[in-house]
C-alpha cells in the first residue's frame, strides 16, 4: 500500500518554495499546498484519475501552479479595494538561527522557503506581472518546468506560453526594476551606514548611501500613514527616511529595532509607535547595488506581520549590525 503522506511530504518543500513565488505570501502558499495535498489524495481514490499519475512531481507541480493561477486572478479582483501599495508578506528569519519555536522559524515544510530566498526586490518586480505571466516565469524560468507542461498549466498554446516568460523576463530585467547584485557581505555594510547616517538625521549622508533612482515602496493597507504612491530619487527617499524615523520618535515613544534576515537578506524588524501612538511594527527589506541602496521596502501592514513576536526591550534603536 503507498504511503501518501511520506510522498507528499518529500514534495512539500519543493511546492511552498514555487507557490510563495508564485503568490508572494505565505499563507497563500500554504493553503495553495494543502489544497494540492486535498486532490492528490482524491486523485489517489479513484483508479482512473490514479492513473494519470505517471510523474508525480510533475502532476503535483502543475496542480499547485493551476491553485496559484487562480488565486493570483482573484487576487487582482480583491486589490482593487487595498488602500496604498501592496507589497509581498515578508519571510522574516533570525539571523543567527536557522529555525526553531520562537515565531519566525520554518517548519520542516517551509525550510525550502526560508532557505532559497529570491529577495524582496525580485518579489516585488514579479507581482507587477499578470497571473500568466508569473506562473510562466517561475515555473519555466525557475523551476525548468517544459514549455509543453506550462502551457498544460496556463491552458494556452506552448507558443504564448513562451512569449508570456520572455515578456516576464523582460520585466524583471528592465532597468528600471531595483536592482539586488550585493553579496551578504557588502549588503551588511551598505545596510549598517544607513542605519548609521539615519540615526546621524544628517540628509547628505543618507542621500550618498542611495542610487539616484532608488524607490521606497511602503505598505500598510490603510492601517497607519505611509506613502501611497512609490518614493523615487535619493533626496525624496532620504527625506521620507528621516521624516519617518523623526514621527517615529516623537513624544518620547522608545523605537525598538533588531537586524534579521527578510526574504533571505539583511533587513530590519522595527517596533514604534504611530503619531497616534498607537503601537506599530514595521519590516524593511533592502535592494543594494554598486555598493548603494536602489530599493527599500517597507512592510507596516499588521495583517502581514501578525505572526512575529513582539521585539524584546533590549532591542534598542539604533541596531547592532
Amino acid at each position: 500500500m503507498r504511503d501518501l503522506a511520506t510522498e507528499f511530504e518529500a514534495e512539500r518543500g519543493r511546492l511552498l518554495l514555487a507557490a510563495h513565488r508564485m503568490l508572494g505570501s505565505r499563507s497563500d502558499a500554504e493553503d495553495a499546498v494543502q489544497e494540492t495535498w486535498l486532490r492528490y489524495a482524491s486523485a489517489l481514490a479513484d483508479p482512473a484519475a490514479r492513473a494519470e499519475i505517471r510523474d508525480l512531481r510533475g502532476w503535483l507541480t502543475t496542480t499547485c501552479a493551476r491553485i496559484c493561477l487562480d488565486v493570483l486572478r482573484s487576487a487582482r479582483v480583491r486589490r482593487e479595494a487595498y488602500v496604498g501599495q501592496w507589497l509581498p508578506e515578508p519571510i522574516v528569519t533570525p539571523l543567527d538561527s536557522g529555525g526553531g519555536s520562537d515565531g519566525f522559524a520554518p517548519d520542516p515544510a517551509e525550510r525550502a522557503v526560508r532557505t532559497d530566498q529570491v529577495g524582496t526586490a525580485l518579489l516585488v518586480v514579479l507581482d507587477r506581472l499578470s497571473p500568466e505571466q508569473r506562473v510562466a516565469f517561475v515555473l519555466h524560468d525557475v523551476f525548468a518546468l517544459p514549455f509543453a507542461r506550462v502551457a498544460d498549466v496556463l491552458g494556452a498554446t506552448e507558443a504564448a506560453a513562451r512569449q508570456l516568460a520572455s515578456r516576464a523576463r523582460r520585466a524583471v530585467s528592465a532597468p528600471e526594476a531595483p536592482r539586488h547584485t550585493a553579496d551578504p557581505a557588502e549588503h551588511r555594510r551598505v545596510v549598517a551606514a544607513f542605519v548609521a547616517a539615519a540615526e546621524s538625521g544628517e540628509l547628505e549622508r543618507l542621500v550618498a548611501l542611495l542610487a539616484p533612482d532608488v524607490v521606497f515602496v511602503g505598505d500598510s493597507n490603510g492601517h497607519f500613514p505611509t506613502a501611497r504612491r512609490p518614493v523615487v530619487g535619493a533626496g525624496a527617499v532620504g527625506r521620507f527616511t528621516l521624516g519617518i524615523l523623526d514621527r517615529a520618535g516623537r513624544h518620547g515613544h522608545r523605537v525598538l529595532a533588531r537586524p534579521v534576515l527578510v526574504d533571505g537578506a539583511l533587513g530590519l524588524r522595527v517596533d514604534a509607535r504611530d503619531t497616534d501612538g498607537r503601537p506599530m511594527r514595521m519590516v524593511t527589506a533592502f535592494a543594494v547595488h554598486d555598493g548603494r541602496i536602489t530599493g527599500i521596502f517597507n512592510q507596516a501592514n499588521p495583517e502581514k506581520l501578525a505572526d512575529l513576536p513582539p521585539l524584546d526591550p533590549t532591542d534598542a534603536w539604533p541596531p547592532r549590525l
